[in-house]
């Protein structure tokens, strides 16, 4: 993140979808040390503990709005509420198991839900730059394992990475058809503009997300139980949550800076390629970094165990970040190594105090190289 970007939210009024979330209150606590005004729109959160609790986030937001993204008319008035400079959309259905239970929802939330922030921002009669947030998971996935760049196409074999692909062609379309600078400056309209954020596989303290790889390891862990592993051998592009959140930020920065126009449509934000790792490899090497239980003891490892019935998941998963380098200047900055070692000091230092957890996670965002 450059210096500009460092400085481009402070005053602003942002408003972040999904910020009860584990990357959203990620997000809202960066956004407020930036001295943006934050406003978030989402359902209260999901488990217990959660991130956006255990760190109050809410005592920091300018105003914290509990609602159903479906909900275009509670949308709309939020939007309107918050007078957005940049909205930042990450509610989401997130969990690729939980699609094969719950398609619908996941079709719902995550294409309707989208629909509705956009209509809600293309009324606004003032610019307004818009990051919608998908995943790594919208490509077809053939897992041959060459990294997806932008320009790969869309798919998805199961119901949670069709919604996000069919989210990122509702992006694509309310971009040419509602966010184009050129037609909106030809009919004399504010200029808003839009584009899209492909993330990689997240880690980092505060992640209690249900069927999450590290929430299974805390969880696990607190019942002095080994950690069931269904895909060791899966690759996926691991990164610390602020990684991603860096690119979501630098991309926001750069659509509300007055050469927006210039921005793509659509960027991963993932690891060094030399970083991705199996899931073995992960685990092991982020509970040797954990270490033992406060009281002592030695925390229980890992083993294998298949599902009876598996869901089809892409043993595979690697992210191009070469655009994100050229047009950004954006580029991951912590290795695998140093995001294990953090996430890990994050859980012992919870582990130990659980009021703790604001601090831990500001003191991350303060070591992230601006």
């Amino acid at each position: 993140m450059t210096d500009t970007v460092a400085t481009a939210f402070s005053g602003r009024s942002v408003l972040v979808t999904g910020h009860t979330g584990f990357k959203g209150a990620w997000l809202a606590l960066w956004l407020h040390k930036l001295g943006a005004r934050v406003t978030g729109y989402a359902l209260p959160p999901e488990t217990s503990p959660a991130l956006f609790e255990v760190a109050r986030v809410e005592e920091l937001l300018v105003r914290h709005v509990v609602g159903d993204i479906r909900d275009r008319s509670a949308v709309a008035t939020a939007v309107r509420k918050a007078d957005p400079d940049i909205v930042l959309h990450l509610a989401a259905r997130t969990v690729v198991r939980e699609g094969y239970c719950r398609p619908a929802e996941h079709f719902s939330v995550n294409v309707d839900g989208t629909t509705s922030v956009l209509d809600a921002v293309r009324t606004l009669e003032r610019p307004c730059a818009v990051v919608v947030v998908t995943s790594d998971k919208c490509y077809l996935n053939d897992e041959v394992g060459r990294p997806f760049t932008e320009n790969d196409p869309l798919g998805g074999h199961d119901p949670y990475s069709a919604s996000k692909a069919a989210q990122e062609l509702v992006t694509q379309s309310y971009r040419l058809s509602f966010f184009d600078p050129s037609a909106q400056a030809a009919a004399g309209l504010p200029v808003a503009r839009l584009a899209s954020g492909r993330a990689g596989n997240v880690i980092g303290g505060g992640d209690w997300t249900l069927d999450g790889l590290v929430a299974d390891l805390a969880r696990a862990r607190a019942r002095r139980e080994a950690t069931v592993l269904r895909s060791p051998a899966a690759v996926r592009p691991w990164q610390h949550v602020l990684e991603p959140l860096s690119g979501y930020l630098t991309l926001a920065a750069r659509l509300a800076d007055p050469d927006g126009s210039a921005v793509g449509s659509a960027y991963n934000f993932g690891p060094d390629l030399t970083d991705d790792a199996t899931v073995e490899q992960l685990v092991s090497r982020l509970l040797a970094a954990w270490g033992p239980m406060p009281d002592g003891s030695v925390a229980s490892g890992w083993r294998s165990e298949p599902a009876a019935h598996p869901a089809h998941e892409a043993g595979v998963l690697r992210l191009a970040i070469d655009r994100a380098r050229a047009e950004l200047g954006w580029q991951p900055r912590w290795r695998l190594e140093e995001t294990l070692q953090r996430t890990a000091r994050w859980y012992r230092a919870v582990e130990s105090d659980i009021a703790a957890a604001r601090e831990e996670c500001l003191a991350d965002i303060r070591a992230y190289p601006l």
